[in-house]
C-alpha cells in the first residue's frame, strides 16, 4: 500500500469532537459529515483538502467520545492516511474498521511541516517526505489490516469472504 499526498497538519489532542463536532451527528450522510470535518479546528479545511492528502497530528489524535463519524469523516474529507504520534485506542480500531489507514510514527511526525509532500510505502513501513528528502521507518500494515484497507472496512471484507 503506497499513499502519496501533500500533508496537512495538526497538533496533540484533536478530539473526535473537533474533527466532526457533536452538531452533525444526527446524519449518516457521508458527504455531509466530510463537509464539516475539522471546521472547529481548520475552518479552511475543507476547502483545501485534496483526494489522496495525508493527515499529520501529534499525540492521542482520535481521543474523546467513540464514534465512527470521525474516521468516516476523514476518510470522506479526502485523506487517504494519518499519521500520528498515537491515537487513541478506540478511535484506531473504528479507523481499520471504516478503512481509514492510520499509522503512528512520531519521527515522522516530527519531521513533516504542513503542506509538505509525503510518500507513505506501509507494505515496507517507510514513509518518505519528498518535499526535504528525509525518511522514516515504522511499522508495515500485518497483512490482515491492509486486506480490510483495501476491501474499504471490515463488513467490506467480510462481504467479500475476504477475512
Amino acid at each position: 500500500m503506497i499513499f502519496n499526498g501533500k500533508s496537512i497538519c495538526y497538533g496533540d489532542n484533536v478530539d473526535t469532537d473537533v474533527i466532526i463536532p457533536a452538531r452533525y451527528l444526527n446524519t449518516s450522510d457521508k458527504a455531509e459529515l466530510a463537509s464539516h470535518c475539522m471546521e472547529d479546528i481548520d475552518k479552511n479545511f475543507k476547502n483545501k483538502v485534496e483526494k489522496g492528502d495525508i493527515m499529520v497530528a501529534g499525540y492521542n489524535f482520535g481521543c474523546g467520545s467513540s464514534r465512527e463519524h470521525a474516521p468516516i469523516a476523514i476518510k470522506e474529507s479526502g485523506i487517504s492516511l494519518v499519521i500520528a504520534k498515537s491515537f487513541a485506542r478506540i478511535f484506531y480500531r473504528n479507523s481499520i474498521n471504516i478503512g481509514l489507514a492510520i499509522i503512528e510514527c512520531p519521527e515522522a511526525v516530527d519531521g513533516i511541516s504542513d503542506g509538505d509532500k509525503i510518500e507513505a510505502d506501509l507494505d515496507n513501513g517507510i514513509i518518505y517526505n519528498r518535499t526535504t528528502g528525509a525518511s522514516f521507518k515504522t511499522q508495515p500494515f500485518p497483512a490482515f489490516i491492509q486486506n480490510i484497507i483495501e476491501c474499504g472496512g471490515l463488513i467490506n471484507t467480510i462481504k467479500q469472504n475476504k477475512l
